[in-house]
């Protein structure tokens, strides 16, 4: 590992009774260790009952079949990272790191090497490939990664598949057809490899492994954590942030970019003049794309010339990884 990297880390233990808690316990976990905790590089791992996780921006229906979820038991969270919904069940294990103040965009090449070379020295013939993505050399993905910044801390979080119950993820999940017509196959099971198929012992072995690999020290949070970690919890169960508001729009714009993902702008107007904007997508945020798209466009008139001009100010690479400006005003259309 090169002087720079953020590996060995330190490993968090939560306590034994915490274990199979929902998603919302454990992302609000990241937070609490982000917030609490002397600055570090620390690391733990997490498995879950049958679950989705969404995107930051995304929109639950047009990712997630709810009906089919309910019927399933399969619960349905969503997460403070951008990137696309993940399904996730116990033959999976669940990585978060958080670190220190930095720039967000070499941790996460970071993360992702350091991952992809354990599962290496493994014997597992693992590279980093696409914007988030571990796969294995045939192509299939084996771990995806998300990542978000909070004040002086980095929080990069990935979906390892050891093995999955493959009619789960295909009922719960609507993939994106453009995204996958992009990657050149047809289906989400054929875009996932499985880790059991090239490994001779277990899932809980693998995660004993990873962390050997990863961490060379520990420490072990105790009841007071966990009481600060479920105030932290609350508002992940509020159906506003879990579902969003299905507030018309009176003009959107969307697409997938090549690198970006999927964007889509939904501008609400009075009379010419933007009032506000919202965006739904599953890129990834380098700054709060939100708060800097809305102080670019509200208040601007809804004209070809003033949206390319906001768009030239606004400078979106810095707010939404691999969106140019060219990208933002074609699919504004100006």
């Amino acid at each position: 590992m090169s002087s720079s990297s953020r590996f060995p880390a330190c490993y968090v233990h939560l306590p034994d009774y915490t274990e199979g808690r929902s998603a919302t316990f454990y992302l609000a976990a990241e937070e609490y260790i982000a917030r609490a905790l002397p600055e570090d590089n620390y690391l733990f791992s997490w498995q879950l009952n049958p679950t989705v996780v969404m995107g930051r921006n995304q929109v639950a229906h047009a990712e997630i079949d709810l009906d089919f979820c309910r019927r399933e038991g399969i619960d349905i969270v969503r997460r403070k990272s951008g990137g696309g919904a993940i399904f996730a069940d116990r033959r999976n294990i669940m990585w978060s790191l958080i670190t220190g103040e930095g720039a967000v965009e070499p941790l996460f090449a970071d993360y992702a090497q350091t991952v992809a070379a354990a599962l290496t020295a493994l014997s597992v013939p693992a590279c980093v490939s696409g914007r988030n993505d571990i796969v294995l050399s045939g192509g299939g993905k084996v771990c995806g990664n998300a990542f978000y910044h909070l004040t002086d801390r980095n929080i990069v979080h990935g979906t390892m598949l050891y093995d999955t119950n493959a009619r789960l993820m295909q009922g719960a999940l609507h993939p994106d057809t453009s995204k996958l017509e992009s990657k050149g196959v047809k289906s989400v099971r054929s875009r996932v490899s499985l880790l059991k198929d090239f490994l001779p012992f277990g899932v809980d072995e693998l995660r004993r492994r990873l962390v050997d690999l990863l961490c060379d020290r520990s420490i072990q949070l105790g009841d007071d954590d966990v009481k600060e970690i479920e105030e932290i919890e609350k508002p992940y169960h509020d159906s506003d942030y879990l579902f969003g508001s299905s507030a018309h729009s009176d003009a959107a714009f969307e697409g997938r970019i090549e690198g970006c993902g999927t964007l889509a702008l939904h501008f609400h107007l009075r009379g010419s003049v933007v009032e506000d904007v919202h965006l739904t997508g599953d890129f990834f945020e380098l700054a709060n794309a939100a708060e800097t798209f809305r102080s670019a466009f509200v208040g601007k008139a809804f004209t070809k010339d003033s949206l390319a001009e906001s768009v030239k100010q606004n400078q979106p690479q810095r707010s939404i990884r691999y969106l140019s400006e060219a990208d933002l005003l074609k699919l504004l259309e100006v």
